[in-house]
Formats: structure tokens, C-alpha cells, sequence
């Protein structure tokens, strides 16, 4: 099947729901043949996302800086852990190596994940299929103000077409499955 690239929090200090809604996805591309591609953290939410995979019996590849390996936070136990000499070449390897990209709750550093694929997506730099998301509402302010950088033409309606959102963890599987297929 597809490697699913997966951008989220790495905090440690996450609301419980948070790690549950991770732990699913992992389980879930593992239930539907995909390989997981993360951030290689052992923490978090990206934590959880691993463990959910091969929990389920999914493979797990994870992109590391070596500074993040020097802080002792890499999943050591992925079944390929590829390590980067800075964040800058972990996310242009993690995008080489995804055929699609799913992000879910997360701060700054998810942010700057979902905008790089997004920003090459729209310079038809590649064409894979993106959807964030939106549990709990948790989006709609970003959303909202997506919206509004397209109603002031800062962002091409074309470009927000090409980010797919979805409420739950299925749907946005699907939706993935259905542009891979």
C-alpha cells in the first residue's frame, strides 16, 4: 500500500485524548496496509502514532535530525529510523519518502510540516493528497482564517482546494485511499 506520512505534537504534556487520537491513526494505517512515516520521535503524539501502528502490525519509518537522536527522544524502536543532519533535510526526506500526508493536532512544529507540503503542493511540486484533521474543532480557527487569506486573494482558491479536511481518523483514510487509488 501507500506510506502515510503523519505530522503532530511531540509535547509531552498532552491531554490523554490527544495520545488516543494518535494511537488510532497508527492502528488504522496499519489496519489498511500503510506504512507510517513520522517525525522518528518516541514522544508525545508522534509517540503514540508509532506504537499504534505496530501495535496493529503496521511498519514504521521514522525521520530524525541527529539532534533530536542526541536528546534521546528517537524511536528506537521503528522499523527504519533515518537519521538528518537538521529539521530542513528531515522534511524534505519525509516528503520524498510519503506518497501522502496526514496532519493532526499539533503546535509549531506541525504547523511548519502541513505549510511545507502544502506550499510545494501548490507549486505543483508534487501532487500528493494532504487532509488535515479537524478533531474536535480543533482546526476551525486556522480554517477560518484560511478562508479569509483566499476571500483577500493571499491564497488561491485552487491552493485551498488542495488540503482535504476531515473530522475523524477514518474519514480522512478514506479520503487518502480514495486519491491514492
Amino acid at each position: 500500500m501507500a506510506a502515510i506520512c503523519v505530522f503532530c505534537a511531540s509535547s509531552r504534556t498532552l491531554d490523554q485524548r490527544w495520545l488516543q487520537l494518535a494511537a488510532e491513526t497508527g492502528g488504522e494505517l496499519a489496519r489498511r496496509g500503510h506504512t507510517l512515516v513520522s517525525g522518528g520521535g518516541c514522544v508525545g503524539m508522534m509517540g503514540a502514532v508509532a506504537d499504534g501502528a505496530r501495535a496493529a502490525g503496521g511498519r514504521t519509518l521514522g525521520v530524525i535530525p541527529q539532534s533530536l537522536v542526541d536528546l534521546e527522544v528517537a524511536d528506537l524502536a521503528a522499523d527504519e529510523l533515518l537519521v538528518t543532519d537538521g529539521m530542513a533535510s528531515r522534511k524534505t526526506l519525509m516528503i520524498d519518502k510519503s506518497d501522502a500526508f496526514v496532519a493532526l493536532p499539533g503546535g509549531l512544529g506541525t504547523l511548519d510540516e502541513l505549510f511545507e507540503v502544502w506550499t510545494t503542493a501548490t507549486l505543483a511540486l508534487h501532487d500528493k493528497p494532504m487532509v488535515l484533521v479537524d478533531a474536535d474543532g480543533f482546526y476551525r480557527p486556522l480554517l477560518d482564517w484560511l478562508h479569509t487569506l483566499a476571500d483577500h486573494h493571499f491564497l488561491k482558491p485552487a491552493g485551498l482546494d488542495l488540503l482535504m479536511v476531515a473530522d475523524t481518523v477514518p474519514a480522512a483514510l478514506t479520503l487518502l485511499d480514495a486519491h491514492l487509488t
